[in-house]
Formats: structure tokens, sequence, C-alpha cells
């Protein structure tokens, strides 16, 4: 009960890594609002929960408006927010830069960096005013490494650990920490995807493009959306509260810088 009585929102917490962590907190005795488009999958989670301790709140992370609606219903239904976990994101195209277009470079930034800055600008008052406050932000390993034919997703999961550490010093003084965890390639559906795109834009089969993930990592294997949340869980607990402007790899050893 590592997280007992603390307030934590998760976006991105219909479906995945952050369907994932959001279990996880609760298990953990987090109180938990959960946010995402969907909300058929956020229901879907909530439903596995004990009663109580989770908050629906269907949210457009491109909609400002949603995400300060969000943060009010928050702070009405649990009285305050602790833990912010940035964690919806889409992937974006699989193709060589010349043929992405605009849209679909700004979908990516919209999403993965403004909805990431949009929902920490929002949770930050209240942080500062209690004087403490967790804020973690799912990036990616493709943030650190090349990865050819998806330009908009390795910079905006870039772009997310520089928001990171200037935030970490921004907010520090208020007692606040924010980290950024980097996933590897995460066992389910949305990797299965990428890899069929990454081995239809090669002209490789689906092992081959597979591989590209698990040949170079230390363990040979992908990794499992548990690990992720229990790092989370880490630093959203007093166990890191000297931990701060930290982009924190769960690659497999995939990469390690």
């Amino acid at each position: 009960m590592r997280l007992k009585d603390k307030v934590a929102i998760v976006t991105g917490a219909g479906q995945g890594i952050g369907k994932v962590i959001a279990l996880t907190f609760a298990r953990e005795g987090a109180k938990v609002v959960l946010a995402a488009r969907s909300v058929a999958n956020l229901e879907a989670t909530a439903a596995e929960m004990p009663d109580g301790v989770s908050l629906v709140v269907p949210t457009d992370l491109t909609d400002e408006a949603a995400i300060k609606a969000l943060v009010e219903k928050t702070l009405a239904g649990f009285g305050t927010i602790d833990i912010l976990v940035n964690n919806s994101g889409v992937a974006g195209p699989t193709r060589a830069c010349e043929d992405v277009t605009r849209e679909d470079w700004e979908e990516c930034f919209d999403v993965n960096v403004t909805g990431t800055f949009l929902m920490t600008k929002h949770v930050i008052p209240t942080m500062k005013k209690n004087r403490y406050g967790r804020i973690l932000n799912i990036s990616s390993m493709s943030g650190k490494r090349p990865l050819p034919n998806r330009t908009p997703y390795t910079a905006s999961k870039m772009a997310v650990i520089g928001l990171t550490r200037t935030l970490a010093f921004e907010l520090g003084e208020y007692g606040v920490t924010v980290n950024a965890v980097c996933p590897g390639a995460t066992s389910g559906p949305r990797i299965d995807n990428v890899i069929e795109n990454m081995a239809q834009s090669f002209g490789t089969t689906f092992e081959e493009a597979k591989a590209t993930f698990t040949a170079p990592a230390a363990l040979k294997t992908l990794v499992d959306a548990e690990d992720h949340a229990a790092l989370c869980v880490f630093l959203a607990s007093e166990e890191a509260a000297h931990m701060t402007a930290q982009d924190i790899n769960v690659t497999g050893g995939l990469i390690f810088y």
C-alpha cells in the first residue's frame, strides 16, 4: 500500500500500459481518476477496481477545456491531486519522412507533447499549493534511439524528455518531482500493429520486423506493461522522494543511456 490515500490521474487509462498503471496504483491504495477518449474502455478499467477508488472522466487531451474540466472533477471528487501520470499517446504513421503529412505530424505532437503539457499545466497549481506532487511522463525508448520511418513519434517522445527535465527544475522548490519512464517495445496489440506497419514499410516479415526490437536487447524479448507500472509505483512513492529530472529505461537492455 505504498500509495495509500494518494489521488492519481492516469491518462490513457482505458487500455495498454495506462490501464495496467491505473490498476496497479489502485492495488497500492491510491484513488485513481481514469482519463481517455473511450468511455467504454475507461468503464472496463473501472470495473476491475474496488468500489469508490476510481472516477471515470472521458477526456480529449487535445481540448484544453476538457482538461480543465478533468482537473475540476478530480478536485470535486477526491479533494486534491497528488500524482499525475501522462500516459496518453498516439503511435503516428510508419512511413518515410517525405511521405509524412503535416496533419500526421501535428496529431502526434498534439497528443504526445501538447496534451502532456496541458495536463501538467493544470495540475501544477494544486501541487504548488500542497507543496507536494509526483508527475510521471511516459516517454519512450524511441525518444533516445533512431527509429527510421517514425519521425513524428520519435521527435514527440524526445520532446517529452526535454519537458520532463525542465519541469523538474521549475517545480523542485515546491516539493514536486518530475520523471519520465521510457518503455521499450511492450507486449500487446499496439506493438503488434507497429511491427506489422514496419514490416509493410520495409518489405519484411512480421518476425523480421519484431527482431529489430528484440535481437539487440540484452534480454532478447519484449517488455511487459507490468514492468512499467511497477516503476511508476516506485517513482510515485516516498521511496523515490529524491529522484527527479530522470528518464528511466524499461527496455530489456535495448537502451542503456
